[in-house]
């Protein structure tokens, strides 16, 4: 089977191609990728799936059964671009460009699709397929999906997330996606995050002429970033922290004592107890500085993501799948890294058997104004091909090696209501301090 998925996956080289350089040159953000799934959806519709749509936010899901008992492994695809108004390639309107490669991913799917859906595909398979587009991994926009949050439209800012709060992957046993990047490879995780919001309040007042009436939240937030920044070194390097802010808005007028300032942030960690902990010691900080300064702050905390880490035994299953079909190329496996970036695949991981390997072809720094695809043969073919062989041997002699799989994990959350409920603990919002004329309360 593997052989015939290679040939298969060379029949629809065009196609995946072809979707590549569509998806890059047409690039959308989180819980905005309306063109992007439209476009999917009618390949994919092409090809004679039958397709759930996530409803009133982009991205869907076929299944493909084979007709035979087993589990169903379920592939991923991101569909979301990232901003970069300095890349050459970026959208002149909107900087949306795909300084990541979720279009390398999302034609690849559709190639995987194309695969399956030969004469003969299923016959040594087991269980069941479901090839799933999902919108907003990248976690940007936050004020715009606080804003979906408020509607109504999304519980949780990524896709992920959303999808499993929706029931979409209910059926689902185990799942995989293969990102693009420079080399093929597995790490054994990557770090989650709490995303932050924070506006410091203070008074306007006239900057010249009346300075003194106003209470700065301009200096209270640059106040507030550098006690932050002096947290740094009582992280312990175990745990990975990350603390990264943007400033969003920085005040109305220069002639105008800045009244609002808000902030943009995120609270990287390993744990859910080491963000737990870095995300109070960063709490203190931003407080005790509009505190010293007699403004005020209002901090928004929410689930961002949750930690990955990779089943053991799916990470061999991708390296042994590359082995089998792309022996020419060099996978470089590492059992114990964890990556400090974030993904909301680790929205997965504890409720299911999940790896995200990446794969070759491109080229720059990725979420950098120079990342691009250099070689789709190794992004897009040769991926594909890994991904149907990774299919195979789960799926193949009666889903045996997926049964095993499911049989060694151990998920850290009995169900995903459990698991809802430890990240929803996670979210808090309210202004931090209560002035009471020479006193204060200050709540972290």
């Amino acid at each position: 089977m593997i052989e015939f998925f290679s040939r298969a996956v060379e029949k629809h080289r065009d196609l995946i191609l072809e979707a590549e350089r569509y998806i890059w040159a047409h690039p959308e953000t989180g819980y905005r990728e309306v063109e992007t799934s439209a476009y999917l959806e009618e390949k994919f519709e092409s090809l004679g799936f039958q397709l759930v749509r996530a409803g009133d936010i982009p991205g869907f899901y076929t299944v493909i059964d084979t007709g035979r008992t087993g589990p169903e492994v379920m592939v991923l695809g991101e569909l979301d671009s990232l901003i970069c108004p300095n890349h050459k390639d970026a959208d002149k309107k909107t900087g949306y460009v795909h300084a990541c490669g979720h279009n390398v991913q999302t034609a690849t799917l559709l190639g995987i699709a194309a695969a399956l859906s030969e004469e003969g595909a299923l016959d040594a398979l087991s269980g069941r397929i479901r090839l799933c587009a999902v919108p907003a991994e990248e976690l940007i926009e936050i004020e715009y999906r606080s804003r979906l949050m408020k509607e109504g439209v999304i519980k949780y800012f990524g896709g992920k997330g959303e999808f499993l709060r929706r029931g979409l992957f209910d059926g689902v046993d185990m799942a995989f996606m293969v990102h693009a990047a420079q080399d093929y490879t597995v790490r054994r995780g990557s770090v989650g995050c709490i995303a932050k919001t924070i506006h410091y309040k203070g008074v306007s007042s006239h900057a010249g002429g009346s300075p003194w009436n106003g209470v700065n939240a301009l200096y209270a937030a640059t106040q507030g970033l550098s006690a932050a920044n002096a947290m740094r070194e009582t992280f312990r390097e175990a745990d990975l922290i990350r603390f990264h802010p943007i400033i969003t808005h920085g005040g109305e007028a220069v002639n105008a004592i800045p009244e609002l300032v808000t902030i943009e942030a995120y609270v990287r960690g390993r744990t859910y107890e080491a963000i737990e902990a870095a995300n109070q010691k960063i709490n203190r900080a931003l407080t005790g500085a509009a505190l010293s300064i007699g403004a005020n702050v209002e901090i928004i905390d929410s689930p961002g993501y949750s930690p990955l880490l990779n089943d053991i035994n799916m990470m061999e299953l991708a390296r042994e799948a590359a082995s089998l079909v792309i022996p020419e190329e060099p996978f470089y496996y590492y059992e114990d890294a964890i990556g400090t970036g974030s993904t909301d695949m680790g929205e997965l991981c504890g409720l299911m058997p999940v790896v995200h390997p990446y794969s070759a072809g491109t080229a720059g720094r990725s979420h950098g104004d120079d990342y691009r695809v250099v070689d789709a043969e190794r992004a897009c073919i040769k991926s594909a091909k890994m991904q149907l062989a990774m299919l195979t041997l789960l799926l193949e002699n009666g889903a045996e090696r997926a049964k095993q799989i499911l049989a060694d994990f151990k998920p850290l959350f009995k169900s995903k209501e459990e698991y809802f409920a430890t990240i929803d603990a996670f979210h808090s919002e309210g202004e931090r301090i209560a002035y009471q004329g020479d006193f204060a309360t200050v709540k972290l």
